[in-house]
């Protein structure tokens, strides 16, 4: 096992890394702030999700919470770093930096999430509210803890939802669903996200990693390249047209049976026994 801790943060670390049997486990651990993010671990889970793609012994991704208060409760709004210096005569917030914070901020994280290589599972101990709820439907699979609960908290603040919110949440459960989550902003239990859609598995919070951990195992054992393109193609079908989604199919089938893993498929069926991914 390899183990990666985050560069610790005041009272301990605040996200935590480690890799075991090719699953990458990321910890969000202040768990008496609900696991709310600060700038610093937003940027540290970018760059390990990142890494993830290109890491040979990363081939799948846990995203989980510490404690029992929140899997994710939105951003730390104490924690935003200073600006550069301004000027004389510029105002507090000048036209422009509002959306470039949020650009460079949590569209940042979500897009990490949607783009990684590897298979993201979100292990949803608690709430998961704001940015968290947006983080966890970002993953491609979520298993939720049964008394975990997903809250657009937006409307209740009196702003727009982020954290690419509409984007996610209009494509899993379509636009009117959406528009009820985001215009009541009321709390939806875990079971009710499941039968929505957002949710893939709902279990008792005791067997919440060991479900997470079997799930994890088996997309690590699993034809690592396949899975990358089995993602890519899920993803882009909705924002796709016909021709752009039959070419990418294509291109897509190309690339993957010129892997080792499809070489080994392929030998494995015609030999009558289970395959032995090697994850390239």
């Amino acid at each position: 096992m390899t183990v990666t801790p985050a560069p610790a943060a005041e009272g301990g670390e605040d996200v935590v890394r480690r890799v075991e049997d090719g699953v990458a486990w990321l910890t969000l651990n202040r768990p008496d702030a609900g696991n709310a993010l600060t700038a610093g671990m937003r940027e540290r889970l970018v760059a390990w999700l990142e890494e993830a793609s290109a890491d040979l012994a990363v081939r799948a991704v846990v995203i989980t919470g510490s404690g029992d208060r929140g899997f994710c409760t939105g951003a730390d709004l104490r924690s935003q770093p200073p600006g550069p210096p301004r000027p004389a005569g510029a105002p507090d917030r000048a036209v422009g930096e509002a959306a470039r914070l949020i650009r460079t901020g949590w569209q940042r994280l979500i897009a990490a999430v949607l783009d990684c290589e590897k298979p993201v599972i979100a292990a949803v101990n608690a709430t998961a509210a704001g940015g968290g709820m947006h983080l966890a439907l970002a993953c491609d699979l979520v298993i939720a803890a049964e008394e975990a609960r997903f809250i657009e908290v937006f409307v209740r603040r009196g702003i727009a939802p982020d954290a690419g919110g509409a984007y996610l949440l209009a494509r899993l459960i379509g636009p009117q669903r959406a528009k009820e989550l985001f215009f009541f902003g009321d709390d939806v239990p875990a079971a009710e996200a499941a039968r929505m859609g957002l949710v893939n598995r709902v279990v008792p919070r005791s067997e919440l990693m060991a479900v997470t951990g079997e799930w994890a195992s088996r997309l690590a054992a699993g034809p690592t390249v396949a899975l990358g393109a089995i993602k890519h193609l899920t993803n882009r079908a909705l924002e796709s047209d016909r021709a752009a989604a039959f070419w990418d199919e294509a291109a897509a089938q190309e690339l993957v049976t010129r892997s080792a893993d499809c070489a080994e498929g392929l030998a494995a069926f015609a030999e009558r026994r289970q395959p032995v991914f090697g994850g390239w």
